[in-house]
């Protein structure tokens, strides 16, 4: 089988017809007046900027995924429809507001019509829009899920496994185990799909809304390239921004679930005061609050402390681990080589506390944790950001008395409109329940 199938790969103009794959061809770079555009990427330069000394011009903007220059085509080559009538394995028995969602999915995606599911953390999305997966294998159409972050990739493909069992289905990442092979269903990065052109009638983005996709001009032109032509997007998330509400207005349908699988609120943040959270590996005074806390939450569960950057976090998980001698404390972050270990080890209850950057914002589940923020109103924390933190307690098994707590010394924005939504969120799902009754 041809190694590219399914994917769309450079090709030297100079090569002889009969050296070249079957398939299809374009241009790699076009010019429009004094600019040159990119077709993998979409970027725009100013073509004295990028003409190299041969008179080829190239793309620094996507040259991370190899060098094009103009002396390329851009080729692809796709298979013929292979219908596949899935049984699909649910982990348990959809709710009836998962299905009433699942059903709409189905029935927009035959109608061809894009959806967005603004879905709070916790309520099961994923096994939402395995019905729309099986109904575009039906008829024989390739599919991809993808996220703007590897660790919500790692934690989607054992699902997607799990529900599509007859099937073979490949992960693709920057760093990823296997190399690429044609495959119907591919689970990927947003990067990935640069790779890719009109390869895929339906695609689902799970957290739009993350970054590095969001606000980022080339991610979106490689999302829409990969998109086959009359193709279809289901986008997923619990906190869409502004920005994407504007962009979708009018062209897609938006589908609401204020509820968790298990029905239960979200968790409301509360506030504490921690006046220089800055400097608490300082001084023991300045962490006595923490530490209380700390010490409070890990008596019932898993706690995972959140911190603004790298270096902050890993002082503070020093000086925290020296005074806690009786739990276990460690720290995570995207520099670890022991990332995916770690994360791992969490899950099963190895720490007692972890401390973490970002990179544990989203897409992953702990069961029985608590959740602390360390400087909630530093820049980094977006009310996005905050909403998905908290998210991350009490997204699944029986009620543990978790907690959310924000330290903070100064109210932001992102603070008080994080806080907002999740009451308003919660007060929506009380009336859905109580029209359900």
């Amino acid at each position: 089988m041809n190694p590219f199938l399914g994917k769309q790969y450079l090709v030297e103009k100079k090569k002889e017809p009969h050296d070249l794959q079957e398939g299809e061809y374009r241009e790699a770079m076009v010019i429009d007046g004094p600019l040159i555009i990119c077709q993998r990427c979409g970027e725009r330069h100013i073509k004295s900027d990028v003409q190299l000394p041969t008179k080829r011009y190239y793309c620094p903007s996507c040259s991370r995924y190899g060098r094009i220059t103009s002396d390329h085509h851009l080729c692809w080559q796709e298979s013929c429809l292979v219908p596949f009538q899935h049984q699909i394995v649910f982990p348990g028995p959809l709710t009836s507001f998962q299905k009433a969602i699942s059903d709409r999915l189905v029935k927009n995606y035959q109608l061809g019509r894009s959806t967005l599911v603004w879905s709070v953390t916790g309520s099961g999305k994923t096994e939402m829009i395995f019905e729309t997966i099986a109904a575009a294998r039906k008829k024989g159409e390739r599919v991809a899920i993808v996220s703007p972050r590897i660790d919500v990739c790692r934690e989607l493909y054992p699902r997607i496994q799990q529900a599509f069992q007859n099937e073979d289905c490949l992960l693709l990442y920057g760093d990823s185990e296997e190399s690429y092979r044609y495959t119907h269903l591919l689970v990927a990065t947003t990067h990935q799909l640069l790779h890719f052109y009109r390869s895929f009638p339906l695609i689902i983005v799970d957290e739009i809304d993350a970054f590095p996709y969001e606000g980022d001009r080339q991610l979106r032109y490689g999302l829409q390239q990969a998109l086959a032509e009359e193709g279809c997007l289901i986008y997923l998330s619990a906190t869409p921004s502004d920005r994407l509400l504007k962009e979708i207005n009018g062209t897609f349908d938006i589908e609401k679930m204020p509820l968790r699988f298990h029905q239960r609120p979200l968790i409301v943040p509360q506030l504490c005061w921690l006046e220089k959270w800055r400097r608490i590996d300082q001084r023991k005074r300045l962490r006595r609050p923490l530490i209380k806390v700390l010490r409070r939450l890990a008596e019932k569960n898993f706690v995972l402390v959140f911190c603004p950057s790298i270096p902050y976090m890993e002082k503070v998980a020093k000086v925290v681990a020296k005074e806690l001698v009786d739990y276990t404390v460690s720290s995570v972050s995207s520099k670890d080589q022991l990332r995916e270990e770690k994360v791992l080890q969490a899950r099963q209850r190895h720490f007692q506390i972890l401390f973490t950057t970002m990179i544990l914002e989203r897409g992953v589940t702990f069961e029985r944790v608590s959740v602390v923020v360390l400087g909630a109103n530093h820049q980094i924390y977006t009310k996005s950001a905050l909403v998905q933190i908290a998210g991350r307690v009490d997204r699944k098994g029986a009620f543990n008395h978790g907690e959310v707590l924000f330290f903070y010394n100064q109210m932001t924005p992102a603070i008080r409109k994080a806080i907002a939504e999740i009451k308003s969120m919660n007060l929506l799902a009380e009336r859905w329940l109580a029209d359900d009754l």
